[in-house]
């Protein structure tokens, strides 16, 4: 699956703005120009994710769940997906149109991060940050007080926003923002312990090498799932290095909490889904979602969380497909 490269620090902010502005470009007529209709989103999102609308029904219980913190680079990465959806005001249906506040609730949303509806409330959340050279992506940067407007920080003095009636959700200057919030750090401080995935690298190549599953693909599934924590447990119940959950693991006949045991029986599961599916992304999918799920859909489930899962592995696999 194709997306935007947001794995780089702020180095990379120009580079990846002149990807974003390309794909504006390709929605609409110009950066100000409200021609793109909902209809039009709707079928460049579907192609963006490379899978028609599907049905949404839950299949089979997944075997895993992800336990990882959201990044502010996820964050950025889910707001491109909006670019060109036209500005109208209170509007929260991306196929007709979204307002600021709107755009900023639905891309959290995305991500499982619940913000309020209104601009107000939300320039309330997370913690705030001192200025603009302290901001990172995925910060919100709002204007006004109370907030009237807000925006998305993508890095480079450059915001994602839905500007004002008769526009479209694009990337803008920041300008001088009245305060600026960081969500992702205060959403995720009580989550697991990041550590260093490569520490494992003898056993993603050990095992991927058994079961025919990149070993790239097992660290990135690490790094997601669990930040590289061999002790974690998300709120579903799946342990461990690789969020297996209790009764897939012991069908497996592994422990989750053990790291060899752990990335052992991941590479089981998704060796039998690229098997079964024939295909990374929908094998990834499985492995979040449940092969039920992916069996139902005829693809990529049309749940947020999966997609972004399935994303975020490939880019933290670089870009494996």
């Amino acid at each position: 699956m194709s997306g935007l490269d947001l794995s780089g620090g702020l180095t990379g902010v120009s580079a990846r703005i002149a990807q974003i502005q390309g794909r504006i470009d390709s929605l609409q007529a110009g950066p100000g120009a409200a021609g793109t209709s909902g209809a039009a989103f709707a079928d460049v999102l579907s192609g963006a994710t490379q899978f028609g609308a599907m049905d949404g029904a839950a299949g089979l219980a997944p075997a895993v769940s992800s336990a990882a913190p959201v990044t502010g680079n996820d964050v950025v990465a889910d707001a491109t997906k909006y670019l060109g959806v036209p500005y109208q005001w209170g509007g929260t249906d991306p196929t007709t149109g979204l307002d600021c506040s709107a755009l900023v609730q639905r891309v959290y949303g995305d991500l499982g991060v619940s913000l309020p509806r209104l601009a107000a409330d939300q320039a309330q959340q997370g913690v705030p940050v001192a200025s603009l050279a302290d901001a990172r992506p995925g910060d919100l940067i709002t204007y006004g007080t109370p907030a009237e407007h807000i925006g998305i920080y993508i890095g480079d003095g450059k915001m994602i926003d839905a500007p004002h009636t008769g526009g479209a959700v694009r990337v803008d200057d920041v300008g001088q923002p009245t305060s600026i919030r960081r969500i992702v750090d205060s959403q995720t401080a009580a989550g697991p312990t990041a550590t260093d995935v490569s520490q494992y690298a003898p056993l993603f190549a050990a095992a991927g090498a058994q079961y025919g599953v990149p070993a790239n693909v097992l660290s990135a599934v690490a790094q997601v799932e669990s930040g590289g924590n061999p002790t974690a447990v998300s709120p579903a119940g799946a342990e461990g290095l690789m969020q297996i959950m209790p009764g897939t693991a012991a069908g497996l006949g592994v422990n989750p909490l053990d790291p060899t045991q752990a990335v052992d029986g991941a590479a089981q599961i998704l060796s039998g889904d690229l098997q079964q599916f024939g295909s990374l992304p929908l094998a990834l999918a499985a492995y979040n979602a449940g092969a039920g799920a992916v069996r139902q859909a005829g693809g990529i489930p049309d749940y947020p969380e999966t997609q972004a899962y399935v994303q975020r592995v490939l880019s933290a696999a670089g870009g494996t497909a």
